[in-house]
């Protein structure tokens, strides 16, 4: 096996620099009537992400006062070059579909202390309208905007007693393509990639979880410290993408949980405010 970090980049499509990541839109409020929603488009790559909360939890966390937040995955029939046979057609999900959205679920469930949630469920819909590479983790990205609209929502409207999001989580995709470390691989470049890693990450530089797979070679530890090195950096900026968008929701939120914060003080006696008379 020969190391290649130091290789040269190859070009690549629209001549992007080896760390930079594909144009970047996310739109939120999308949908009329979900909790949250987010339109996430990553290049070419496009996903509708849709929060539903419910007043009801797996049967394991009944009567535990805790929540619980899941996720699903699913492609349009033309999201792809030519047409995939609906799922349901088929009579059942795809092992790469269960994968994927029990991935989304891990993910956003590490975004939410779920005993501030409380016996709710928040259901993550994903649906890939277009897939350029990269879905899973533009799924996760635009998924973690959706549910912070959706509990912010539930929080405004006096639904939930306090803010239950901790973290904030994005994810990207990164590889070795042709010798080199590549950040955010669209399809031409992840169907030849020699090394693929999916990255989820906090936006405090903590890990959630690493998929990565030596497709046409073994890799070294120092190469797959430079590609997480690489996708740190671009969480960095999902993350600085996903605040901005989010930044009104957010101070509205800020200024309701300062109120709730505050705690109730009883009137002193005045005798304590002069002291005794002289």
């Amino acid at each position: 096996m020969t190391s290649t970090t130091g290789s040269s980049s190859p070009q690549r499509p629209g001549g992007r620099a080896a760390d930079a990541l594909r144009p970047l839109e996310i739109e939120t409020g999308v949908l009329k009537f979900a909790e949250g929603s987010a339109l996430i488009t990553v290049g070419d790559t496009r996903v509708l992400a849709a929060a539903s909360i419910e007043h009801r939890v797996p049967p394991f966390l009944i009567d535990s006062g805790r929540g619980w937040v899941t996720g699903e995955y699913a492609m349009l029939p033309r999201a792809t070059h030519t047409r995939s046979p609906r799922e349901v057609s088929r009579g059942r999900q795809g092992g790469r579909t269960l994968e994927i959205q029990r991935l989304i679920g891990r993910s956003l469930r590490a975004a939410v202390d779920l005993g501030a949630l409380g016996e709710r469920t928040v259901t993550l819909d994903c649906d890939v309208l277009q897939a350029d590479g990269g879905t899973r983790t533009a799924a996760i990205t635009g998924a973690w905007v959706a549910l912070v609209e959706a509990l912010a929502r539930a929080l405004l409207a006096g639904d939930l007693d306090r803010w239950p999001l901790v973290r904030q989580v994005a994810a990207v995709s990164v590889g070795y393509v042709e010798g080199a470390a590549l950040l955010d691989l669209e399809y031409c470049e992840d169907s030849i990639a020699e090394v693929d890693l999916n990255v989820v990450a906090t936006a405090d530089g903590e890990l959630i979880e690493v998929q990565g797979t030596g497709e046409r070679r073994s890799f070294r530890r120092s190469e797959l410290d430079r590609l997480l090195d690489l996708a740190f950096a671009g969480v960095d900026e999902l993350a600085a993408a996903q605040s901005r968008v989010l930044a009104p929701t957010l101070e509205e939120v800020e200024a309701v949980s300062r109120k709730k914060g505050r705690r109730w003080a009883p009137p002193r006696d005045e005798s304590d405010l002069w002291g005794a008379p002289s």
